[in-house]
């Protein structure tokens, strides 16, 4: 530890026999009679009233014994400092939780630590609810606990007759899960815990890894079925949280639900593309969230941004290539309507959107004008187009006026 500030200093004056709280200037001694004046002198040193020994500072919630214990080679030392099983645990989530980096190089042995300890049927329900609590409770935590939860799946040794780790947790969601309905029409903090719980079913589907008996690994079947439920209550209350968790729920999970539905000739992504378009039209939702929900659909209508390319040998055209419009940007009618250069009438309705507003204003931020007699920025600037700019261009302009009269 680091001496507080002054305390080497103070030493020193100790050993030449000045005291160390004088108040009085000390003077440099001269080296001869010529040197008598002037004279130089030093300020009396400042002294601390901390202490070397004083403890260090933590964060509130910190454990000071946290990485000594994680990091200790000792099986029988690793829960030195702790008494319960959950404020280990506890300490574990928090460490994860401010540095998920340390996943990959710690679960192991955070996994053999809890065999040794998770021995009894109550034991496994207590940790199962601490997992279950921080991935709901905490921000961003919903993704790392659905990997913890899918590690821990495979590697807890403990399997009473009331369930293994991977069925208290689906039990446990279920409590959830089951209250549905009325949690999405609850107060505004019924709805939030409601939200971080679907959103950590959905990180759950996505990572929680279930082997069947021949060695394949799959999803679990009972996540894709609770979810569809899931989006059905959250669009027959279309308040503005609940329609903003159902688009996080989709962009998050829609392209595996979609394949997964698909495989079983459903069409269940039909039903809630169409559902969304109910929405926009009749629901007293916001402007915002609308235009969350029309770029929902926009992203399914481009297979999920999941681009496949085209023959190797072919130039990508509006007709050949799917996803040839997937990146155009979005503008908007006067009405608020939106278009990209997909649509029929772009051409006209660019051309109205540049008429109506002035999108190249000869003003600098700061208000000067530019666009004034002799001002040598406009004068200098090249009217002629880069070769390969000027194809482009042309071939744009062909494309859209083929568009137009199809």
């Amino acid at each position: 530890k680091t001496a507080p500030l002054g305390t080497g200093m103070a030493e020193h004056l100790q050993k030449t026999g000045i005291p160390s709280g004088s108040q009085d200037k000390v003077s440099v001694l001269d080296s001869g009679p010529e040197m008598a004046e002037p004279q130089l002198t030093v300020d009396p040193v400042a002294t601390s009233n901390l202490s070397v020994k004083a403890p260090e500072f933590y964060p509130p919630g910190y454990n000071q014994n946290f990485n000594q214990n994680f990091t200790d080679s000792s099986f029988e030392d690793r829960c030195d400092g702790y008494l319960t099983l959950a404020e280990y645990v506890q300490d574990f989530l928090n460490h994860l939780t401010e540095q998920p980096g340390c996943f990959e190089t710690e679960i192991e042995q955070f996994a053999e630590t809890l065999n040794g300890w998770v021995i009894a049927d109550e034991a496994l329900q207590e940790l199962v609810e601490l997992i279950y609590q921080q991935a709901t409770s905490v921000p961003n935590f919903s993704y790392m606990g659905a990997r913890l939860c899918n590690y821990l799946s495979h590697h807890l040794t403990i399997s009473p007759q009331s369930g293994n780790f991977r069925q208290l947790l689906l039990q446990r969601c279920r409590t959830e899960y089951e209250n549905r309905d009325e949690a999405t029409k609850g107060d505004e903090t019924t709805r939030k815990q409601f939200h971080a719980f679907v959103l950590f079913l959905a990180e759950l589907y996505l990572n929680l890894e279930i082997k069947g008996t021949k060695g394949q690994v799959t999803r679990a079947e009972i996540l894709q079925e609770g979810l569809r439920e899931l989006l059905n209550s959250l669009f027959s209350n279309p308040v503005d949280s609940n329609l903003i968790c159902a688009v996080k729920l989709l962009k998050l999970t829609g392209s595996v639900l979609e394949d997964a539905w698909k495989e079983k000739g459903k069409n269940d992504m039909e039903e809630m593309i169409q559902r969304i378009e109910n929405v926009v039209l009749d629901a007293n939702c916001s402007r915002d969230v609308k235009h969350m929900l029309l770029k929902l659909v926009e992203l399914r209508s481009s297979n999920w941004g999941r681009v496949h390319g085209t023959t190797p040998h072919a130039e990508a055209t509006p007709e050949n290539d799917p996803n040839y419009f997937m990146n155009e940007p979005t503008f908007y009618t006067s009405d608020g309507v939106p278009f990209t250069a997909a649509d029929p009438d772009y051409q006209e309705k660019y051309q109205e959107l540049l008429e109506r507003e002035d999108l190249f204003p000869y003003y600098e931020e700061n208000g000067a004008d530019l666009s004034g007699p002799g001002e040598l920025y406009f004068d200098e600037i090249d009217d002629e187009m880069d070769p390969e700019i000027e194809e482009a261009y042309e071939k744009f302009c062909l494309e859209s006026e083929h568009k137009r009269k199809q």
